[in-house]
């Protein structure tokens, strides 16, 4: 397994984890699908940022992606991330996820990262246990908050400390 920065020519192979995963899923409340031409340029734009966007590749076959970004808007939330990790279905459950996680928060922490936060539907207990495995507390819960096939959802988010004391 190798974990590496996303690249332009992965668009197309990352939009064939993601759309499943918007489209059949709970996991996400997005039900746009994402074409690679935009994922590219999301890709572009974290570098330039200096945010990541870490992919990992098994057998040189891509087998799952994560990626952060800021929070919310202004220079208050600077240092407090947000991210989303998605595997495909083949590499979940053998310890990639938390390999990919700890890359993308060395690489946050690097670049001065305070706080990273999860929002994990209440579609996707799986999420949920897996963040709090890896140490990310559930601080709140926001009831029905996502509309996906027909029902309402809550959001919970969960968040853990990535900067060095």
């Amino acid at each position: 397994m190798t974990i590496r920065p996303a690249r332009a020519e992965d668009a197309e192979a990352i939009a064939a984890i993601w759309n499943p995963v918007i489209r059949d899923t709970e996991i996400t409340f997005n039900a746009v699908e994402k074409p690679p031409g935009e994922i590219a340029a999301m890709v572009a734009a974290k570098a330039g940022a200096g945010h990541g966007f870490l992919v990992t590749e098994t057998g040189g076959v891509l087998a799952g992606f994560a990626l952060y970004g800021q929070f919310r808007g202004g220079v208050g939330y600077a240092r407090t991330m947000e991210h989303t990790i998605i595997l495909a279905p083949a590499a979940r459950g053998q310890g990639t996820g938390a390999r990919l996680m700890a890359a993308l928060e060395d690489h946050a922490r690097a670049a001065g990262a305070h706080m990273m936060f999860a929002g994990v539907s209440s579609g996707n207990p799986a999420g949920r246990a897996f963040h709090a495995r890896l140490g990310y507390d559930e601080v709140v819960t926001l009831r029905q908050v996502g509309w996906k096939f027909g029902r309402w959802f809550d959001l919970h988010l969960m968040q853990k400390r990535v900067s060095i004391p």
